[in-house]
């Protein structure tokens, strides 16, 4: 990281407030929230209070907009440099880097205070390792140094679905550690197709992405290596696990054929980005299914109906 230029902009209130908002790169965190919930629903066998799935959620908003803030005052100079991201808050003067880290931190502190005081001291400690595996691991390590950044860095976007877990249970079971998995090796795919579309950009900046420094060909190699081990992974909710079952079942059957079929396309074209920017939409379609058909599984009144008409007997449960 090296310093910046940045020139100040005089900003009107709401100016300020929506700078501050892009800080958190709001668009990210949705996916992060909707694993947590997930997570909830299956931990609390569908029966989740309402209050404390809000502040949890509250929570892990924090804290993960806590991460994302830190990152854009740590990859400033890479903003800066390239022309994409040139016009976010930092770079482009209209917040200050300590601004930012005071921000950041009351964020981080916000969320750390609402989770160990209102819900338990492990989906606090979570949340916080989250911020600093994304931060200290990734970030700093990780990101300029490897092209498996993306690979071992994936655990900090996987720890939302323990701090739900967590926040249910007050412990981690072997199928919250399931859940972990099952967004680790999902993110390869997820960000590798990223990094094919925004290539040149990462060229620019020397960041050491899988297609900048392997090559279009390797990338989807991995993408397609990663997809066949997500799938098969996400049946083992069903069996031996036996915490969800045919709603959920459906879902991963429908959803993972295509998952494969997006990345096995992918693979056959590997230079062709429009397939690659396919391929990452779906991959974030796909988590975001899969998790509402996690939550539609774990209904009462779902799996009631399942048991009236025979087909309850899926669940080992």
């Amino acid at each position: 990281m090296i310093d910046t230029p940045f020139i100040r902009q005089n900003q009107n209130i709401l100016e300020v407030c929506k700078s501050y908002y892009q800080l958190t790169k709001p668009r990210i965190i949705p996916l992060l929230l909707i694993t947590t919930a997930a997570s909830m629903w299956i931990a609390s066998d569908g029966k989740v209070d309402p209050l404390r799935l809000l502040l949890t959620l509250l929570g892990g908003l924090l804290a993960a907009a806590s991460a994302q803030t830190l990152n854009c005052i740590y990859d400033r100079d890479i903003d800066y440099t390239m022309e994409r991201t040139r016009n976010r808050p930092i770079p482009s003067g209209r917040v200050q880097p300590l601004h930012a880290l005071i921000f950041a931190l009351v964020l981080g502190l916000a969320s750390f205070l609402i989770l160990s005081l209102c819900i338990n001291l492990l989906s606090a400690l979570l949340a916080l390792s989250g911020i600093i595996f994304y931060m200290l691991i990734y970030t700093h390590f990780l990101k300029r140094n490897t092209t498996q950044n993306i690979v071992i860095g994936g655990a900090a976007g996987s720890i939302p679905p323990l701090v739900g877990w967590a926040s249910v249970t007050g412990d981690l079971s072997t199928t919250a550690w399931f859940l972990f998995l099952f967004i680790f090796l999902w993110t390869p795919p997820h960000f590798w197709s990223l990094a094919l579309m925004l290539k040149d950009d990462y060229a620019q900046v020397n960041v050491p992405m899988l297609p900048v420094v392997a090559g279009e060909e390797k990338t989807v190699q991995g993408i397609w290596f990663y997809t066949l081990l997500v799938v098969p992974l996400s049946f083992v909710f069903i069996y031996p696990l036996g915490v969800l079952g045919i709603v959920y079942g459906f879902f991963a059957l429908i959803l993972g054929f295509l998952f494969l079929k997006k990345a096995w396309q992918l693979k056959q074209n590997p230079n062709d980005r429009i397939m690659a920017k396919s391929l990452f939409k779906f991959s974030i379609l796909y988590v975001m299914l899969m998790c509402t058909a996690m939550v539609i599984d774990c209904l009462p009144m779902v799996r009631s109906g399942i048991e009236i008409y025979g087909l309850g007997g899926v669940r080992l449960n």
